[in-house]
């Protein structure tokens, strides 16, 4: 016969019984819920923070550049020969020469400052996404000679600048003439706008040009600002930082080699400081939950006194005791953990439909496209945060039953019968 586990079955069944006590009994469904709804929250919420942190690193990750080669301090000659050196790595799918520089926006009496970007753009388009995020216009026809431009959608508006307008650029590069020393000009027809892409800095500033042109207008004299390089992974850190090392070395370290981990690392690190923020404040509710099963489980061992005294005077160790109510209260943390867990996980696989869901009983976007550079609820689902959270509120659980198990431990028989 197998033996049995007597704390666990007194434990259970108590956890089954109907209290005499009604009040009991509504405090311990009460911890229960709230535990369910921590854990439920707390996955879904997070899932949601990876999806936008994700959603936001993609779209930063389609403009910026997800490693750069650029000359330390200068501008680089002879971009050409580092091609081979850049190509000859397995991790690099595609790489473009840029010119960098700034400027004057100026269309019927509007000024702005703009960031301006000289591009090939048949090169541009194997390391940048800014093409498939066109409103109106094609990023194709930035063409050698032809002087076109390409504006982001904040830019645009900035200057009221429409297909076919015809914007002025103006250089902070003077050239000398008689008169003396006066600002480079140069006449651009708009043929493209893009928006929608990576934060509002880059549609609100910067603007495409053919390489050529910027350097007629910068006078580089065919050098470049550097090399932009796409990788297969960018969203690896550590092959990324790898790679950025890997190329430093081979160039001799004759150039500067940086990636999107330190361009942008400022933006992210916030990203990831507000994450465990938002987890901290939810875990709140687990916390508070926890709280109840110890003013529950109290209550239960003060109602069950003479029970315990039953017990113990049949022999019964206090250690048996103790495991019997420890049962008792993980029972509550365990079951609402698990509650919590399978809402969560099913929210965060089908949170567009829920969301879609709320607008059609709503009636209104809840991230309208106008305001929102994320205009939906990306959730990314992570196993790893779901076995964290769980573990963490069964942990709770468990530290929450500890000080009204051992106080059960601790009744004295002849006192708990007297009065019975």
């Amino acid at each position: 016969m197998a033996k049995t586990n007597l704390p666990m079955m007194i434990g259970s069944r108590y956890s089954r019984a109907k209290r005499r006590n009604g009040f009991i009994s509504f405090i311990s469904a009460i911890s229960m819920f709230g535990i369910a709804l921590g854990v439920w929250v707390l996955i879904s919420v997070i899932s949601i923070m990876n999806g936008f942190g994700n959603e936001l690193r993609g779209r930063i990750l389609d403009v910026a550049p997800h490693v750069s080669v650029t000359g330390q301090g200068n501008r680089i000659k002879d971009w050409q020969s580092l091609t081979s050196v850049v190509d000859a790595n397995s991790e690099v799918v595609g790489r473009a020469p840029y010119i960098y520089a700034q400027g004057l926006l100026t269309l019927n009496g509007a000024v702005t400052g703009s960031l301006v970007k000289g591009v090939l753009p048949e090169e541009e388009a194997k390391v940048s996404e800014v093409g498939n995020h066109m409103d109106v216009g094609r990023f194709e026809l930035l063409q050698k000679g032809k002087y076109n431009v390409v504006l982001g959608r904040g830019l645009a508006e900035k200057v009221g600048a429409v297909i076919g307008d015809k914007v002025t650029f103006i250089s902070p590069q003077g050239q000398s003439t008689p008169a003396g020393l006066i600002p480079r000009l140069r006449r651009f027809t708009v043929v493209g706008i893009f928006g929608g892409i990576g934060p509002e800095e880059f549609d609100s500033a910067l603007s495409y040009i053919h390489m050529a042109d910027a350097a007629k207008l910068y006078k580089t004299q065919g050098s470049v600002t550097g090399l932009r390089i796409k990788l297969k992974d960018p969203f690896d850190t550590a092959q990324v930082r790898q790679v950025s090392s890997e190329l430093a070395d081979k160039l001799e370290y004759k150039f500067y080699v940086d990636n999107w981990t330190t361009q942008h690392k400022s933006f992210f690190r916030a990203l990831e400081v507000e994450r465990r923020m938002v987890f901290i404040v939810l875990f709140m509710i687990v916390l508070i939950a926890a709280f109840n099963i110890v003013s529950t489980l109290v209550m239960v061992v003060i109602d069950k006194r003479a029970d315990i005294a039953i017990l113990r005077t049949l022999g019964l160790s206090p250690a048996k005791v103790m495991g019997i109510f420890f049962v008792q209260g993980v029972m509550s943390g365990v079951i609402g953990t698990i509650i919590g867990a399978i809402a969560g996980v099913l929210t965060a696989l089908n949170l567009s439909s829920i969301i879609n869901f709320i607008e059609r009983i709503v009636g209104f976007e809840l991230l309208p496209a106008s305001v929102y550079i994320v205009t939906d609820f990306p959730a990314e689902l992570r196993w790893d945060d779901v076995w964290v959270i769980v573990v963490v509120s069964l942990i709770c659980s468990m530290l929450a039953t500890l000080y009204p198990a051992w106080s059960a431990s601790k009744t004295q028989p002849a006192e708990a019968l007297r009065y019975e």
